[in-house]
């Protein structure tokens, strides 16, 4: 496989005073194109709107800073509006329409990691939007805006042609937004930092996994997801998605050194990587991290809903399952070597702390 896995950062593809749109490009990236994954961010300041649109792609959102609302609106057309806070984790099927708001100081961040399987330009999302200049009714004619919406001729382009903006707006500070529902977050929204903890490893690191026990939609997505977090200097143990799944990374915080080994023993990758970087490992590639000294956090979406993962190093590896005779003819060592190999980490599990 030839394909340049090197960690990338997203380009802004618009914005304005209210906040800015940047997606990570299959150009650069090409993982995107070949995996049919998409990935963007949205960064919105104060009073900043982000327009309601539907997406050709199934998508989780994750909130990376702020707070905020969102509004998403589903097939049955009941609107949710739910509020927002940093390490929310969202299912959004696509067709679902939705909008972004933030009425705070500090600036609002939302990732998005989606299957373009169903877009129109593979490792891309494309949004449609209701409102504004590249909004959906700009391209029908007058008399059908008018019968649509049954208004008259001064109405529709009022209603069509007033907006400037185009994606994200300013709202003005006196202007009501919708409050949020406490309810609609239930079954909608799943904070993966104050969730119960996965996987907890002492000196070693924390997962949350997201999936169809925590939050029902990510069946409808076809996506699971994690929120790891690795303790300064410990190692995430080698390992690949035994189902087939791609798992696509954005590193949140801190840095650390990330190496992907593919087929014949090769590896792809060997890189440095930190906070806003974006990778993907292909199919049954084993990647492995070791973190700086201020340790490393990532969110990943993996290409199934429970996503099943097969490690190689640790208690639960598959060394560990391997009869003795097989691995010392696989090595070609006497059973004194395989039987110190058999005997190292079986306390640790997934996460090795850094060496004492």
């Amino acid at each position: 496989m030839d394909l340049d896995l090197t960690p990338k950062l997203p380009k802004k593809v618009y914005g304005g005073d209210g906040g800015s749109y940047h997606a990570w490009c299959p150009s650069e990236l090409a993982m995107l194109r070949a995996g049919n994954i998409g990935a963007a961010k949205l960064a919105l300041e104060k009073n900043g709107l982000a327009l309601p649109r539907y997406s050709d792609s199934a998508k989780v959102a994750y909130v990376l800073q702020g707070n905020g609302v969102a509004g998403i609106v589903l097939p049955e057309k009941e609107e949710r509006v739910v509020s927002l806070k940093k390490g929310d984790a969202i299912a959004l099927p696509f067709g679902v329409v939705t909008w972004w708001y933030n009425k705070e100081d500090t600036e609002l961040v939302v990732l998005f990691l989606g299957d373009t399987k169903t877009a129109h330009k593979a490792g891309e999302f494309t949004d449609f939007f209701l409102t504004g200049p590249n909004g959906i009714f700009t391209g029908f004619t007058t008399e059908f805006v008018c019968r649509a919406w049954d208004v008259d001729e001064n109405t529709a382009k009022a209603l069509v042609g007033s907006q400037s903006a185009k994606g994200i707006v300013k709202v003005d500070a006196s202007h009501k937004m919708p409050e949020p529902n406490a309810k609609h977050r239930e079954g909608f929204v799943y904070n993966c930092e104050e969730a119960p903890l996965d996987v907890d490893i002492k000196g070693g690191g924390k997962v949350v996994v997201l999936n169809t026990k925590n939050l029902p939609l990510v069946a409808e997505v076809g996506l699971g997801a994690d929120l790891v977090r690795l303790d300064g200097g410990a190692m995430c143990s080698p390992g690949f998605s035994c189902d087939s799944a791609l798992q696509v990374t954005y590193i949140v915080s801190g840095s650390g050194r990330v190496q992907v080994v593919g087929a014949d023993g090769k590896r792809v990758l060997e890189t440095t990587v930190k906070a806003g970087n974006l990778f993907i490992v292909p199919r049954f590639f084993v990647v492995s991290k070791i973190c700086d000294p201020d340790g490393m956090s990532w969110f990943s979406i993996i290409t199934t809903p429970n996503p099943i993962f097969t490690h190689m190093a640790g208690k639960t590896s598959v060394w560990k399952a391997l009869s003795p005779e097989v691995l010392q003819a696989a090595f070609k060592v006497s059973p004194d070597v395989e039987k110190t190999f058999r005997s190292k980490r079986m306390a640790e599990e997934i996460f090795f702390p850094p060496p004492k």
